[in-house]
């Protein structure tokens, strides 16, 4: 299988200059360090100062804020987020003086061909987590992984990582089929479920973009499948895989499931033998699938099962991913970055596994389009807690033409409050917080803002 055509590995080399546009984006950052640590002239722009800015400030690289077209000067290809669009001034001053402009995933394609060992983490939901937990295993096994991940991993104090080892370790988007510009060397597949569907026509054509995702990978490579998944399995069918799971014959298998308060304690069997034993501190049946995904890659690439354990005991979530938040009026506050049906399952089933008197889900929908599509699973998911505060819905990249509302959800979730604002959202927290309450902040968008306000009193 070919990968999307690219010709920005020509421009990869030492002394080219390049613009990065949104410098100081998530994966824009790492992108920038990386390139600057090939020998590359880097340079970038960004809307707002950060500490991400003044970091890559500090390693002498220039950053200006705002966008204009004099920022370009002197660049030779630009780099963009997927959130710069072609009416920016960068991006339209390149084209308009033909200076060739690259999406950053064919940069991160480009960059991990130089190292041996790319394992791409992709699937519809857990992919942070999962990627987070293979970091954490390679850093205990001292490989001195590069890596990139779409959150932050507090032993990184960043969602990203320079390493001088031979492997990279990449959160792998499905989104646009960014991940067809990779070069996977290793390819987990968590899950494929219906999500994006302002992108995909449905659900085959997602399933169709992971097979693609999976066939870039080598003869001498390795294909990683959770063989419970049924999405996974059918896109993946025929190929040759290397499976993980708890319900289904697998080659890496978690046994022996002790549960406390909602967290596991399990043994790592592969091919029949004891890999490792451990005990997670992330709490949920779904965190034990991503902790096999994360061993089994390491385990393909002769990680030794102490490490694997280490590094994952050593594991206590990623930011935003259930994410301890503190106190208020006695109720334990958590965030996280649920925004699919699917994650909400995970997320609520564990919550309500850990002995809380009451769970509260105060719940911000993560764009019009997913909202209205998979309006009745969120609907069915909502409905299986205590209590629902039900934000409005983030818009993200959307504008509202469905004409849909998080009070259309409230009219189908009994006893549920809609409230127009982040403020009212606080407001009822507030009101309804008791000891022995387990209030959850949850979505994609700001209503993480909600919980922190909370804490403070």
């Amino acid at each position: 299988m070919t990968h999307i055509n690219t010709k920005i590995q020509p421009y990869i080399v030492p002394g080219r200059r390049v613009h990065l546009s949104g410098i100081g984006g998530v994966s824009m950052c790492p992108l920038a360090e990386v390139l600057h640590g090939m020998g590359l002239k880097v340079q970038g722009s960004d809307m707002k100062d950060s500490a991400t800015v003044e970091h890559l400030r500090s390693l002498g690289i220039p950053v200006t804020v705002g966008h204009s077209a004099q920022d370009i000067e002197g660049a030779e290809f630009l780099i963009r987020t997927a959130a710069i669009h072609d009416d920016n001034p960068e991006i339209a001053s390149a084209h308009q003086k033909g200076i060739p402009v690259f999406e950053r995933a064919e940069a991160w394609g480009a960059i991990m061909q130089r190292y041996e060992n790319a394992v791409c983490i992709a699937g519809t939901h857990g992919k942070t987590t999962t990627t987070a937990m293979t970091t954490h295993i390679f850093m205990a096994a001292h490989a001195d992984p590069t890596v990139m991940i779409g959150g932050t991993l507090p032993m990184l104090h960043s969602g990203y990582r320079v390493g001088k080892g031979d492997t990279i370790i990449l959160e792998s988007c499905e989104y646009c089929n960014s991940f067809l510009h990779f070069f996977p060397t290793v390819a987990v597949v968590l899950n494929v479920d219906a999500d994006h569907l302002d992108f995909f026509k449905d659900l085959d054509d997602i399933k169709h973009s992971f097979r693609r995702f999976a066939q870039l990978v080598p003869a001498d490579g390795h294909i990683v499948a959770n063989a419970d998944d049924p999405g996974a399995m059918d896109a993946l069918k025929g190929l040759s895989l290397f499976t993980f799971g708890l319900d289904h014959p697998a080659d890496c298998r978690g046994e022996n499931l002790r549960w406390d308060h909602g967290a596991a304690s399990f043994d790592i069997v592969i091919h029949g033998q004891v890999y490792t034993s451990l005990t997670l501190h992330t709490a949920g049946r779904h965190n034990v699938l991503n902790a096999l995904a994360a061993a089994a890659a390491a385990y393909l690439l002769g990680i030794s099962g102490e490490a694997v354990k280490n590094g994952l005991e050593g594991f206590s979530g990623a930011g935003r991913r259930f994410e301890y938040k503190g106190e208020y009026n006695g109720a334990k506050i958590y965030d996280d970055y649920a925004h699919h049906p699917g994650e909400l399952h995970a997320l609520l089933t564990t919550a309500k596994s850990m002995g809380y008197q009451r769970v509260i889900c105060a719940f911000q929908p993560h764009t019009y389009s997913r909202t209205k599509s998979l309006f009745h699973d969120f609907v069915r998911e909502l409905r299986a807690v205590d209590k629902v505060v039900l934000a409005e819905i983030f818009a993200a990249r959307e504008t509202n033409t469905i004409g849909i509302s998080s009070a259309d959800l409230a009219k189908e979730i009994p006893g549920s409050i809609y409230c127009p604002t982040l403020t009212d959202v606080a407001d009822e927290l507030r009101r309804l917080a008791q000891p022995g309450d387990l209030i959850l902040t949850v979505g994609a968008g700001d209503i993480y803002t909600v919980g922190e306000a909370l804490v403070k009193g």
